[in-house]
């Protein structure tokens, strides 16, 4: 077993790298957390994942939570240059904080504003492969927020957002990663794009707070659901298809582990 994989990395399938370097490849990953616990960690981790040296793949990133200086921050901490990586074209970032999905002048058309977003990622996804047969990664921090960045905030648009990127997967095989708050809408009837995103999904990775309360040593729960995983074994087997455990975040990387295991 390489040394240098966790027990996120085992959840997610690359025990079986020597056979397929990039089991996320075609598959879509769902990020659940709550206000309680963040899943923001899990997300850079397979950015830092992504643009690994050991690696040529590319990422394209999403940007509706915070600016390219949050990530460069936290992506340094844990080895990982984003600036070298934007000049080297692995990766495109798209700060959605600074454009606005729709034009003042077209309020109205809020659909197409939608449609026009997801062309230009068609469009980067194109100009990659010409270059690179490499997996693909399209990141998207995060989805609930494409919702208020619509003029007209109709989860309808983002139903049809979802739709549009997980045509990547099957045409362009493309990995497709979402954050999502999942407690956004615990007060009301959840729409129709959170109920899609969980059945698209080929891995589901909820953070959540410990159900025995807080502890100094231990900041949270990983539950991962790995759909696919049989699938990637060539073995029909299911082992490893759920997997729990624990984690504590560090300054330079995060902790996982079994609970009780914790050395």
């Amino acid at each position: 077993m390489d040394r240098s994989l966790n027990l996120l990395d085992l959840a997610l399938g690359f025990d079986e790298q020597l056979s397929d370097p990039s089991p996320l490849s075609g598959k879509v990953v769902l990020i659940e957390d709550c206000v309680e616990t963040s899943g923001s960690f899990v997300l850079h981790q397979l950015m830092k994942r992504v643009l690994s040296p050991h690696s040529s793949d590319s990422l394209i990133f999403l940007a509706f939570a915070r600016p390219f200086s949050h990530y460069d921050r936290i992506l340094r901490k844990l080895g990982c240059n984003l600036a070298t990586q934007k000049t080297n074209n692995r990766l495109v970032f798209v700060d959605m904080l600074m454009m606005k999905c729709s034009d003042g002048e077209e309020t109205k058309d809020d659909v197409s504003a939608v449609a026009k977003l997801f062309r230009e990622i068609q469009g980067t996804v194109r100009k990659l492969r010409s270059v690179t047969n490499s997996n693909i990664t399209v990141m998207v921090d995060d989805m609930s927020l494409l919702e208020i960045a619509a003029t007209n905030s109709n989860s309808d648009h983002v139903l049809d957002f979802l739709h549009y990127c997980h045509t990547l997967t099957s045409e362009s095989n493309c990995s497709l990663v979402i954050l999502n708050h999942e407690d956004i809408y615990s007060s009301m009837e959840r729409p129709a794009f959170l109920l899609q995103m969980v059945c698209l999904a080929d891995v589901v990775i909820k953070a959540e707070p410990l159900a025995s309360g807080l502890a100094n040593d231990v900041h949270g729960q990983l539950t991962v659901v790995n759909k696919g995983i049989s699938r990637n074994s060539g073995k029909g087997s299911s082992r490893n298809k759920l997997q729990n455990f624990q984690f504590r975040i560090k300054e330079n990387g995060i902790e996982y582990f079994y609970p009780g295991c914790r050395s």
